[in-house]
């Protein structure tokens, strides 16, 4: 039985590759891959499982396709290769932390034509962590060891507020995904004028670091809401309510915004849409899964 509500389709403006879907078939390291599941298709990427024809057993991968599609006519394919080159490159960064999934060469298509605006990762089975699921003692313990990690090497998540990018492997461990929109510290200003340099460098110190209390603020509401832990509760850095002040209001606006155009229903609640990003899809038919989405 599917109690989902009756809601349509994206439109190609709410969709990141428009019209289209990620592609059927992929070339990467030299190996090809076919499209086994799509995990989501939002507004600003797509993201779908992949697995090689001819690995035995199947090797499977992640492959993101950052937002290509014009807005209003405006083009936005630049923003797209940008956005891709960004995660590429931190994905990169962080290699040979046991939490961040492994960087694979260059995405190609059935062509082989590189697709700029495309990255692809290592492929982490596991679940988005949820309220009331069992997880290891340590788990939280290893999860603010790799945002420490993370933070030495001169990269902040941002993002961990997100329940869904935190994934609870099938070996019990921690793992993140999703390094849109994460910051990693300027370390050079290249030819640019004394005053200059030190006037960001002191920004750029100031705004890592609260950054970085703002990845361990979300940590512990984290374990607060999963292990329900009690005592008293952390305030929330000041650049955090700036962002509520902000944010708040414009996503209770897009949510009507998707109801009104028949996207959701309800509330505006993600697990109503038709083709929903897997780790809010309804429990009739994601209470079972083991798969991790982007």
């Amino acid at each position: 039985m599917n109690d989902r509500p009756a809601t349509r389709p994206r439109p190609p403006l709410f969709r990141a590759l428009g019209h289209s879907d990620p592609p059927a078939r992929l070339l990467i390291g030299g190996r090809w891959y076919q499209r086994q599941e799509i995990f989501k298709h939002d507004s600003w990427a797509a993201t779908a499982l992949y697995q090689a024809c001819t690995d035995v057993p199947p090797l499977q991968v992640v492959c993101k396709f950052h937002r290509i599609a014009p807005v209003l006519g405006l083009p936005m394919y630049w923003f797209g290769v940008m956005m891709a080159r960004h995660e590429g490159r931190l994905l990169q960064h962080l290699a040979g932390i046991p939490a961040v999934p492994r960087l694979l060469p260059q995405v190609c298509n059935s062509q082989g034509q590189p697709l700029p605006y495309a990255v692809a990762r290592e492929y982490i089975p596991g679940r988005p962590l949820r309220p009331g699921m069992s997880l290891k003692p340590s788990f939280f313990h290893m999860l603010r060891q790799t945002l420490e990690l993370m933070h030495r090497r001169g990269v902040a998540y941002v993002d961990l507020h997100k329940r869904e990018n935190i994934i609870v492997g099938n070996d019990g461990q921690p793992y993140l995904v999703d390094f849109q929109i994460s910051w990693q510290r300027r370390t050079s200003m290249g030819s640019a004028p004394t005053f200059f340099r030190r006037g960001w460098q002191y920004l750029d110190e100031r705004l890592f670091s609260i950054l970085c209390q703002i990845d361990l603020y979300h940590w512990q509401k984290h374990v607060r809401r999963c292990q329900a832990v009690k005592g008293p509760r952390v305030a929330p850095p000041g650049l955090i309510r700036w962002h509520r002040w902000l944010a708040v209001p414009f996503r209770q606006w897009r949510r009507r915004l998707l109801v009104w155009c028949g996207i959701r229903s309800h509330q505006g609640a993600a697990w109503t849409e038709r083709f929903a990003e897997d780790a809010f899809r309804f429990p009739t038919e994601s209470s079972q899964t083991t798969r991790a989405a982007a």
